[in-house]
């Protein structure tokens, strides 16, 4: 089975820190950044997007739906 490589990406602005991205990630790429928004909130980021495998649970359990997730095969 080909590998995926996965990167999420985050409407920061949208984000409101609630950080259940963070726990819904299995590989632990995602955290809460420590600067904030405009509203100040702090907002997820990838903190390790080299582990990311596309899954989708953290774009599933945004209740703000500001998270995208792309995925591509690794080659």
């Amino acid at each position: 089975m080909a590998r995926v490589i996965g990167a999420v990406v985050v409407d920061k602005e949208a984000c409101k820190g609630c950080s259940l991205c963070v726990e819904a990630c299995p590989q632990e790429v995602l955290a809460l950044h420590m600067e904030v928004n405009s509203k100040g909130y702090h907002y997820s980021y990838m903190k390790d997007p080299d582990a990311c495998i596309g899954c989708s649970n953290c774009g599933v359990v945004c209740p703000d739906t500001c998270i995208t997730v792309y995925r591509v095969k690794a080659s």
